[in-house]
Parts: C-alpha cells; structure tokens; sequence
C-alpha cells in the first residue's frame, strides 16, 4: 500500500468515527435549513467542523454541526472567501424609506 493511500484510508477511518459518534448525538436535521432526514437519505447529512481543523475532534463534539451536503458547501465557500479576502465587513444598507401604499386611501376614494 502506497504512503498515499494509506493517509487516505486512516483519513476514513477518522471521518467514520467521528461522523458515526456525531449521528449518535445530534438530531438528523441540518444546522442551518432545518431539513429532517432519515435512513434512507442520512449520507447527504455530512458533519461539519466548527473550526475548519478535522483533526480537532473531541468527545463531546462541540467542534461538530450536521450539515446537509449543500450547507456544508456553502460553509465551506464562505471560509474560503474569507481566506482569500479577508474580514466580513458586512454593508450597513439603509432601511427602505419608500412606501407603495402611502396614497392608498386617496386614490380608492379618487372620483372616477
């Protein structure tokens, strides 16, 4: 067996140990769209590391969230974007100050 591959099944093994203790602990519901999820679709619930280290693994799984496959994606790209660009400054955005039914009254008494 090639160095490679070995890393790779000692890789599974870990991420089967700790995704099966996770399964035990947590509800099968995502942590971030609430979707259920039962037997027979349980291999889209993935297990998501807090802090992106997947050797940070403890007992109690307080560094794990079960995420469906597509939150997980999206976690993960979030990360990456902020790897890569730094800080979330978040845009303040200034609450709407147009209202569409201001005039309402007047124009259903409007004369025709």
């Amino acid at each position: 067996m090639s160095k490679t591959s070995s890393g790779a099944l000692a890789y599974q093994q870990q991420e089967q140990g700790y995704r099966d203790k996770a399964l035990k602990m947590y509800p099968w519901v995502c942590g971030r769209c609430a979707r259920e999820f039962v037997y027979s679709n349980l291999r889209e619930l993935t297990v998501h590391h807090i802090d992106h280290n997947h050797s940070n693994n403890p007992a109690d799984g307080s560094n794990w969230e079960l995420l469906c496959i597509y939150c997980h994606d999206n976690e993960h790209n979030k990360f990456h974007e902020f790897v890569l660009y730094g800080g979330t400054t978040e845009q303040k955005v200034a609450a709407a100050t147009h209202n569409p039914f201001a005039d309402l009254k007047a124009l259903l008494n409007k004369p025709k």
